[in-house]
Formats: C-alpha cells, structure tokens, sequence
C-alpha cells in the first residue's frame, strides 16, 4: 500500500522542484519568485511615509529585476558583494533581493554606527556599490573607501534606486542554494565585528524549518520594526513573510506613538520585538488597568488569571474577546502573535501577554544560526523555556552542572559557514566533531525544550564556588518600571580572594522617576532609596542566598546598546 508523504511547512515547494529550483532548498531569489506566483496580486511592502505607500508581490518583483539588471550593467558578477544601510523600507528589501537577483552578495550594515564604522565594513567586505539612507548618502557620495556606486533610498537624492534600470534581459549567473547570500557583520554585546557568512540554505531552510513550530500564512500582516540588518529582524520578519507571500509593514521610528499608529493602522497580525519593547508595551497596559481603581485592577488581574488557566488547559483562546477594549487600546486587537527574541524575557511578562489573548512565542537563536534554533508552540508553550528545538537541529550540551546545564553546541543546515576572511576564529567556535559552540549556558528538558541560564563568558564564580549567571538576576527585574536599565556583573572586594561578589549597575526610569529625580539631593536620596528597596526584595522573594545582590551602583547616564536594544557588556567592562 502506497503512503502519502507527511505534510510539511515547505510541501508547497514541491510542485516548483524542477522547474524554479533544482536542490534540496531554493535560493532566496527562487523562494520569492515562488510566492510572486502563487500571490501576484497580494500585497508585499508596505510603509506609512506619512500615508500608505504599498506595492503587490508582482510589483515587488519588477522592480527587483529592473535593479538587478543595473547592478549588473554596472558589473557587479556573481558573488560580488553590495552594501546596504539604512532605516527599515520597502527600498531596503528591494535593494537587499535585487542584489541576490543579481548573483551577488549582501552586506547589511548597521545605520546606527559612526560613519567611519560603516566604511570600514563597506572596506572589509569589498562592497562594489552602496545603497544608503538620505542621511549618509553625501557623506558616502564623497568618501573615496566607498567609490562612485553609490545609490539612495530614499526619494530625497538620486540616483535613487526605484529609478535604477538594466538592460532588458541581463546576462545574470544565479547563486546556488549552498552559495553566500550575506555577510553579517556582528558585534552584539562583546566587542569587535566579525562577518557571519550565511548561505543561501543556510537562511532559507532556517526560515521554512522554523514553521514546524509555528504557523505564518499569506494573510498575516508582518511588522517590521527592529533594524533589517539584524539576523533576528531580517529572518523572523523579512525572510518569514515572503516565504508565504505575506504582507511586510515597515516600521522607521522605534517611538511608541509611531508603532502603536502603524499596528492599528496596519491590522497586523504578526508582531516581533526584543523583550524591551514588549516590557514597555505590557507595562502601559497595566498602568491604563490600574487607574481604573483598585477594583477594576484586582477584576481584570482575576479574569487573566482565569483566562491563562483556561488557555494552559484547553488550548482555547478565550483572552482576545474578553480583554478586546484593553487589546484595542493598545493597538494590539489584530495582532494573532507576538514573537520576543534578541534577549531574555521574563517569565511574567510571556504568561501576562498570553493572559491577555495573545498568543506570545519565545524564540532563541544566533546570527550564526540564521538565527532560530528553538521556538515555543503557542499550543504547547512553556513560560519559562526559550522553546522547543525545531526540525533538523542536532543540539547537544557539554560540560554540564550538577542541574544539567552546560554550553549549548549545534549542528544542522541553518548553521553559518564561517566568519568572514578570519579562518582562525572560525575553527575557534567549532568542536572536534562539527558542532557549532554557541558560548551560551542551558539545559534541555525530556521534551526538547530549551532553558537559558546564561552566557559562558559573563559567568560569575561565588565565594562557594557557585555558578551563577547574571542575565537570571536581571530578568528579576523586567517588570519594575522604575528601572530603565540593569546590568549584573561580578566584583572582588579582595584582591587575594579570586571570588566574586554580585553588583547591580542600575539607570533609573527618568520618566517614572520625574517628579523627585531632579538635580536636588533630595530628590536622588529618594531614587536611591527606592531603588534600593526593588534590589531587597528581589533579593529576598526571588534569588537564592548565593544569586544575592551585594552592591548596587546608581548611574547618571544610560548604559550603550545595540540596536536590538542589549547592553554592552564589553564596553562597561572597559
């Protein structure tokens, strides 16, 4: 008797096997010509600049081939590398698939580094051409690392690159699937950039792999929000929904007003953020609740706990018409699921938001994994796991602690072939047997869900000589709106002792603190004060004797961070 195949995510490839594409995964370029033709007429990129500017996957496709074709007129060949930086736009993902179209491969770069940062990266890689933002197009124009390819994004300058044209029918040699798509250049929280060189496969098998854990349809309305050059942004959004012809929304300004007007404005259905963000959106909720009064407050929190339970239980949903008003107000009615990566999210925070009626995944990953290693199943989530392992993950830990966790090592198809030009780093971050070391500490449960404690390098040892991991102190704090920011790290109160004692580096919320927290002693006396309060208390309802925060310092100025909104641990280390 002849069985049929499992359905899968991916099934719908198979009638283009042979005909679009001819390996094991399409390239990028295959993966969107496919959903132009399954969905011409759907819409793909959309921007509020301020109205509504929206072209359809038809359109989409046009104008990649009309760039691709220039790119190649100007003689970028196959595996030539095109820079792009800017701020999140229809423009961006024109400019990032035309140069995949064209056989070459993209650099995306930081807009938010200095303008130095940016052409040395542009000098690194040897970038051909540039597509860039209106505010650094002049500076790029002129600056000789970059040379005379340098194209705009935005209307303001030209030559801008909807008005770019080739010939007709260019002579274009396509990438295949085990070919570089991108360079990533990545610093994250710990120092120099590296460049992440990721395949074709590597990012589409990411993407299409990841939908084992989560399903995304061509109706969704994605927010893209976080910056595109970022692996999380550029695959969980970008990548994910033109893999099912979904619609795209850009989002240029990370200012609450902006989201909360484009996620109405939008209908989205698909929000992703960093856990900063979805801590400050859950916070306004509750502030709207509270001032509603003591009983109002104490009704709602009843009737989400009560919602919660019956999700845990039945798997129904029954938050989204109960809480519809309070969703409503927060422009988050539509939203079907919201998705936190990039950092850590408190456990509090996942259940609240499921509570509500939304169905909230959590996800972990790196850019050297394309980047999604785990997603939580909205129908099987757990609150306080960063999900369960997708298809075709071979995950293992290694050196593991008397609870089992030790550092998390993978192996499979998402995962990158290297740094870039920097062979010694490379083998650096492999074992013996293939597995890519991921420098985080974890442990993994008999169902295959993940559970972080921390990452190997900001480990601190205790006079005990306990582990602990500062980033499970920090989360601690996430619901606490006075805190803008905390940073855990490890201090020697004797310099013979080589144990550690556990300090908090703390900026204060200017907003909540506004009223007291002027240049006047007093008012810091009562910032320090309450602050010092919030640490007891974590200290004694939440952290083990050994996890016990020893010292708090107060700073005036906030700590920097990335884009996707993580500290800089190296940078306060120096």
């Amino acid at each position: 008797m002849k069985t049929t195949p499992q359905e899968t995510p991916w099934s719908f490839l198979e009638p283009y096997r042979g005909t679009v594409f001819h390996g094991t995964w399409p390239t990028l370029p295959e993966l969107f010509t496919i959903s132009a033709e399954r969905y011409p007429d759907r819409t793909c990129f959309t921007v509020y600049d301020p109205e509504r500017i929206s072209m359809t996957y038809a359109e989409a496709l046009a104008t990649i081939h009309r760039v691709a074709g220039f790119l190649r007129s100007i003689k970028v060949r196959h595996g030539d590398r095109v820079a792009v930086t800017g701020k999140n736009s229809p423009e961006w993902a024109v400019a990032y698939l035309a140069t995949l179209f064209a056989g070459a491969v993209v650099v995306p770069i930081d807009y938010q580094l200095k303008d130095a940062d940016i052409e040395k990266l542009i000098s690194v890689s040897g970038a051909k051409a540039l597509f860039v933002d209106d505010e650094r197009f002049d500076r790029m124009m002129s600056s000789k690392i970059v040379g005379k390819h340098v194209y705009s994004l935005s209307r303001e300058q030209a030559p801008y690159i909807y008005s770019l044209e080739g010939p007709a029918a260019p002579d274009i040699e396509p990438a295949k699937e085990h070919e570089l798509a991108a360079i990533l250049f990545t610093s994250g929280t710990t120092g120099t950039p590296k460049g992440v060189m990721l395949s074709h496969a590597n990012l589409v098998s990411d993407c299409l792999l990841a939908q084992a854990n989560l399903a995304i349809f061509h109706t969704d309305i994605f927010y893209a929000l976080l910056p595109l050059h970022h692996s999380y942004c550029m695959l969980a959004v970008f990548i994910e929904g033109i893999s099912v012809g979904a619609e795209i929304v850009f989002g240029k300004r990370m200012v609450i007003k902006q989201i909360l007007h484009d996620l109405k404005a939008a209908r989205v259905t698909m929000f992703l953020g960093v856990p900063m963000l979805f801590n400050k959106v859950l916070a306004g909720i509750m502030r709207g609740v509270r001032e509603k009064g003591v009983i109002v407050y104490g009704i709602i929190r009843g009737l989400m706990m009560v919602s919660g339970l019956i999700k845990k239980l039945t798997g129904r949903n029954p938050g989204k018409k109960l809480f519809h008003t309070v969703l409503d107000k927060a422009s988050l009615a539509t939203v079907r699921i919201c998705i936190s990566g990039g950092g850590p999210l408190a456990p509090e925070v996942f259940r609240r938001y499921n509570q509500l009626g939304i169905d909230f995944v959590q996800g972990y990953g790196l850019t050297e994994t394309s980047p999604i290693l785990t997603l939580n199943p909205i129908h099987h989530y757990k609150e306080t796991s960063v999900g369960k392992i997708i298809p075709q993950v071979d995950m293992k830990i290694i050196d593991g602690d008397e609870r089992g966790a030790g550092e998390i090592v993978v192996k499979g198809p998402m995962v990158m072939q290297g740094y870039y030009n920097l062979p010694a780093e490379t083998a650096e971050v492999f074992t013996h047997d293939g597995y890519f070391k991921t420098g985080d500490i974890g442990y993994l449960d008999h169902e295959n869900y993940l559970y972080l404690t921390g990452r190997a390098k900001n480990l601190i040892v205790t006079e005990g000589g306990k582990n602990v991991y500062p980033e499970e102190i920090e989360n601690c704090f996430q619901l606490y709106d006075e805190i803008d920011q905390i940073l855990v790290r490890g201090y020697q109160d004797d310099p013979q002792n080589r144990a550690e004692l556990i300090e908090a580096l703390i900026h204060p919320n200017a907003d909540f603190f506004a009223d007291a927290a002027g240049t006047t002693s007093e008012g810091k006396r009562h910032v320090e004060e309450r602050l010092n309060k919030i640490v007891a208390e974590v200290n004694h309802q939440q952290l083990t004797p050994y996890q016990r925060i020893t010292r708090v310092t107060i700073l005036d100025e906030p700590l920097e961070m990335t884009t996707t909104k993580k500290i800089k641990r190296h940078v306060v280390e120096e």
